[in-house]
């Protein structure tokens, strides 16, 4: 298995784990900002379960590797629509949060043809 593809991996997974650890503890940053956007308070927990999908498919799929693309394609997914969303919004400061999480995803399914 390709050195960087994994390591791009594992980090794409932590990043989505804590995405979802984050809502998993309703921080009150992240309730405000879906209130400034107009996302229902309690979606907080599905959203926060297809992260965690997201990231357990990517860990999962190191061993798996049609499960470790899915999960990847699924996440890059996730943090477009994401960005759509604020984009919709205008919510242009918050952009900064879903971009690195959508790169990490992004690239862990760029590199799997490598692994």
């Amino acid at each position: 298995m390709n050195t960087v593809y994994l390591v791009t991996t594992v980090v794409a997974a932590a990043l989505a784990a804590i995405a979802a650890g984050v809502d998993v503890v309703r921080a009150q940053w992240v309730r405000e900002n879906m209130r400034r956007i107009d996302i229902p308070e309690w979606s907080i927990y599905p959203l926060a379960g297809i992260k965690a999908a997201g990231a357990l498919g990517l860990l999962i799929g190191l061993a798996a590797p049609a499960l470790a693309l899915a999960a990847a394609l699924g996440l890059t997914v996730y943090f477009l629509l994401a960005i759509a969303t604020l984009l919709r919004a205008r919510a242009y400061s918050q952009l900064a949060y879903p971009v690195p999480f959508l790169l990490a995803a992004a690239a862990s399914a760029a590199l799997f043809p490598l692994a």
